[in-house]
């Protein structure tokens, strides 16, 4: 079945209700969108040429058009293809070539950016710019079309990830894998009411336009703050403005939101779902302390989206659990719909407390990657996504996360979980963020660096440091070494980048050695 039918549905049962919010002003109703969306099939399928199944590719800063545009894609049976919007030309060029994508829709800030990406990638894509010029308006308001028939298997969407190390695959994801998704929101992360808000400050290429499609189904209204992005004030006053308001947010974001001097408190909030990142223990008491019990925390990847384990809001305020602090720092259980393990060596389930490899089944999980059979062979071995991420399930099935496996340190034969580093250095109040990475000895295989970054106003002492991780941690895990810098390398998603620390550790020993 289409995805879309979730819109068909809506607009027949809701017509006049909001669809989208843009800031505080309603943008267009359920029947408005629907009628878009099918008005931009119908110039998908004509005007523009595009067959069955080929990709229309989305470059675009979080605006109300990115969802008359995702649907118009499903509406007229092709796969959704967006693109963070932070990504460079470069990056952009690749994937339109990669996934030979027929059309770019743009916002007018990324057309210049569009405009050589499609050079420097050779392609005939077509660019079609939003939000200005009569272009847009005239092909959304093409005659409609009927809803294209999918089948479960076939693609919706084409998530290329990340790319921290090497060029960013495209995960297949497919019809299926979206219900799934979408259902077990309901079941694990949140129920809320019809009237509710989803709200994006987060790019709608990623994570927070997967939880559009949940608030989709239960006809609620999407806002789309002016900005496009990541504003503090503005997230304190849409929640103000609005009630039940959802919003899925990484780590980095939760944590400007605790610290930011401005604004009240947030009364029309209902959930701040996190993920995307380690979100720190020290961090997230701060978060609640402020915010109160709004928390949810999703483990996922592009690859099973937003959907491997949860650590539901009840966990969040259990205070009174033996083990509460443990499982602040967990990521909670497997959620409903998949299957997760941890294994070692020939995919062999390690004992409980014992770290090995995160591995997941189920239906969510991608159909694989495009045009990667030999990714495909490695990640999806046995029929399980292998994750890369290395984790221990407790007695409770609670699962911590230790590091991705390209991480461990290996220092005298003993592996070292630089998150286990960190959470501790993040308890000092001097400390606004860090990163533990290894780096070769020719000793020990490899020894413990700690860059880390001071709050404002704090300096760092790095004998308290020291100390700290001395009464935390077992004396061969502390760091040898600390590095102050103002602040630390990080990639579109907010995400620490701690490659670039370990090139400028070689960098600086290829120095001394010439």
């Amino acid at each position: 079945m289409n995805l879309n039918q979730l819109l068909v549905r809506a607009a027949q049962s809701f017509p006049d209700r909001t669809a989208i919010g843009h800031g505080t002003r309603a943008y267009c109703d359920y029947a408005t969108l629907a009628r878009r969306a099918a008005g931009l099939a119908g110039a998908l399928q004509g005007e523009l040429g595009l067959a069955r199944d080929d990709r229309v590719a989305l470059f675009m800063t979080n605006c109300p058009e990115f969802l008359e545009v995702f649907h118009g894609a499903l509406h007229a049976g092709m796969c959704a293809l967006p693109i963070n919007s932070k990504l460079h030309e470069k990056e952009l060029a690749f994937i339109l070539d990669n996934a030979r994508a027929k059309v770019l829709f743009v916002t007018a800030d990324h057309a210049e950016q569009g405009t050589r990406a499609i050079e420097a990638a050779g392609t005939e894509t077509r660019l079609v710019v939003v939000g200005q010029g009569d272009e847009y308006a005239r092909l959304r308001g093409t005659d409609p079309v009927v809803m294209a028939e999918r089948g479960n298997d076939d693609l919706a969407w084409l998530f290329y990830t990340s790319g921290t190390t090497g060029q960013p695959k495209g995960a297949m994801l497919t019809h299926r894998n979206l219900w799934e998704m979408t259902l077990n929101y309901f079941v694990d992360i949140d129920r809320f009411p019809p009237d509710g808000v989803a709200l994006h400050p987060a790019p709608m290429s990623h994570g927070s336009g997967c939880y559009g499609i949940p608030h989709l189904a239960r006809f609620a209204a999407q806002v789309v703050p002016e900005s496009g992005g990541f504003e503090p004030d503005e997230i304190f006053e849409l929640c103000r403005h609005y009630s039940d308001v959802s919003f899925f947010a990484a780590p980095t974001m939760v944590k400007r939101l605790v610290e930011h001097p401005g604004g009240d408190e947030a009364p029309g909030l209902r959930t701040i779902t996190y993920g995307g990142g380690p979100m720190y223990v020290a961090d997230l008491k701060r978060a609640l302390d402020r915010f109160g019990p709004k928390f949810v925390q999703l483990y996922g990847q592009g690859e099973a989206p937003m959907t491997i384990t949860v650590l539901p809001r009840e966990d969040h305020v259990a205070t009174d659990h033996p083990r509460y602090e443990e499982r602040l720092g967990s990521v909670g259980f497997a959620q409903s719909v998949v299957e997760v393990q941890v294994v070692y060596g020939d995919d062999n389930p390690v004992p409980t407390g014992e770290v090995g490899e995160v591995i997941v089944r189920g239906d969510v999980v991608m159909k694989g990657y495009w045009e990667r059979p030999d990714a495909n062979a490695d990640t999806l071995r046995g029929g399980w996504l292998h994750t890369g991420d290395m984790a221990a399930f407790d007695a409770d099935g609670y699962l911590t996360l230790k590091d991705r496996s390209k991480d461990l340190i290996i220092s005298g034969g003993s592996n070292i979980y630089p998150r286990e580093i960190e959470e501790v250095l993040l308890r000092h109040p001097a400390v606004l963020e860090c990163a533990v990475v290894g780096q070769p000895h020719p000793e020990w295989g490899e020894e413990v660096v700690a860059f880390v970054a001071p709050a404002e106003g704090q300096e760092i002492d790095t004998g308290a440091l020291d100390q700290l991780c001395l009464d935390n941690i077992a004396r061969f895990k502390r760091p040898k070494q600390y590095r102050v810098a103002a602040s630390l390398p990080k990639n579109n998603y907010g995400k620490i980048v701690k490659r670039e620390l370990r090139n400028q550790l070689d960098a600086e020993a290829a120095g001394k050695t010439e």
